[in-house]
């Protein structure tokens, strides 16, 4: 039996928080908002004026990718899934994830709100590999290992894509598993 005094009084902690952070980011207080947000500061992106932009969160403003558009995706885990909309197709996917998932299950596991890798992936590239392997596109579209470890600009800088500063690195270094108190 769960103790529902506890429960209660921790869900009013997340509550409080999730509003201080609706506060920031002027949105509700969800993942993919925030990650939105985390990666239009340390990226440079402007995001677009509606979260119901069609294909892409928003713009590169500045460097090699400027001008070109991009789907903002923050994931608790890295599973080697994307979800991939064909409708409207971005320039670019830039994935924020956690930890590497560990088991098959969530049972007992937490997906922490952090990020421990940073993949870019060249939507040009990428949806013509995926075609001619036969892979189904859509909701938690499988990537393989190889393609998610080439297309990884943090920590390792396997795609020269996008090369990050030593500034952006830091701030990312603030929403690492250790970072956040674990």
């Amino acid at each position: 039996m769960i103790d529902l005094e506890r429960l209660a009084a921790l869900l009013k902690q997340r509550n409080l928080v999730a509003q201080q952070i609706t506060d920031i980011i002027g949105r509700p207080a969800q993942m993919g908002h925030i990650g939105e947000h985390i990666a239009a500061d340390i990226f440079g992106i402007r995001l677009a004026k509606t979260v119901t932009h069609k294909g892409s969160d928003g713009v590169f403003e500045s460097g090699p990718l400027a001008g070109k558009t991009v789907n903002i995706k923050w994931y608790g885990k890295m599973e080697s899934l994307l979800d991939i909309r064909e409708v409207a197709v971005p320039d670019f996917y830039l994935v924020m994830t956690g930890p590497e998932s560990k088991s098959g299950t969530s049972k007992d596991e937490s997906r922490l709100w952090c990020i421990e890798s940073v993949f870019l992936f060249d939507a040009a590239e990428l949806l013509p590999d995926l075609r001619v392997r036969g892979v189904k596109i859509g909701d938690a579209t499988s990537i393989t290992r190889e393609v998610w470890r080439n297309a990884e600009i943090s920590p390792s800088r396997n795609n020269r894509a996008l090369i990050l500063s030593d500034d952006q690195r830091s701030k990312l270094k603030l929403f690492e598993m250790k970072a956040i108190g674990f």
